[in-house]
């Protein structure tokens, strides 16, 4: 059984990235894999935003992944510097939906307890 991690860096809004790392997560659990922790890194912190105002026909792949990391017990992460270097801060993030801030040390730490790391 191998032990994963996922690092999303592209933006939710704009690329497949969260929706594809969705069915790899998906697809690797459904293997008997497990998978430790989703990190959004650069563009991908956008994800943690709590308020966001999309097209009735457009997927919510923020909302989808939050729910996805909690009916699994996944760990998921955005980092906390670059969210504050886009502008994001935190009174506007889904902390309340199992986003947790995070810094990049943090997350290099919690890589030790993987296998491998696939990055959308």
């Amino acid at each position: 059984m191998t032990r994963f991690a996922l690092l999303i860096t592209s933006p939710s809004f704009s690329s497949q990235s969260v929706a594809s790392a969705l069915v790899f997560a998906q697809a690797a659990l459904d293997g008997g894999h497990q998978l430790k922790q989703i990190f959004l890194y650069q563009d991908a912190v956008y994800a943690a935003l709590q308020h966001i105002d999309l097209p009735s026909d457009e997927s919510n792949h923020s909302l989808l992944l939050s729910q996805f990391c909690q009916q699994h017990n996944v760990a998921l992460h955005y980092c906390i510097t670059a969210a504050e270097k886009r502008g994001v801060v935190s009174d506007s993030l889904a902390s309340q939906q199992g986003y947790i801030a995070t810094g990049l040390a943090e997350f290099a730490i919690l890589l030790e307890d993987i296998d491998k790391l696939v990055q959308f």
